[in-house]
């Protein structure tokens, strides 16, 4: 059974192509997430913005 109210988002880095995808609360965080993830292109940490 599906959890409810959970929306699967696109995480895209903002220095190349990679892309992670995840899960978020759109009625607790209505904003667009922005994490510092590991990004296995640049081999290095960069940062992820939220895509539509």
């Amino acid at each position: 059974m599906a959890k409810k109210g959970r929306v699967q988002v696109k995480l895209r880095s903002t220095e190349s192509a990679y892309m992670y995808t995840t899960t978020k609360n759109p009625k607790k965080h209505p904003e667009r997430m922005e994490l510092r993830k590991y990004d296995p292109m640049l081999r290095r940490h960069a940062q992820f913005k939220e895509e539509k």
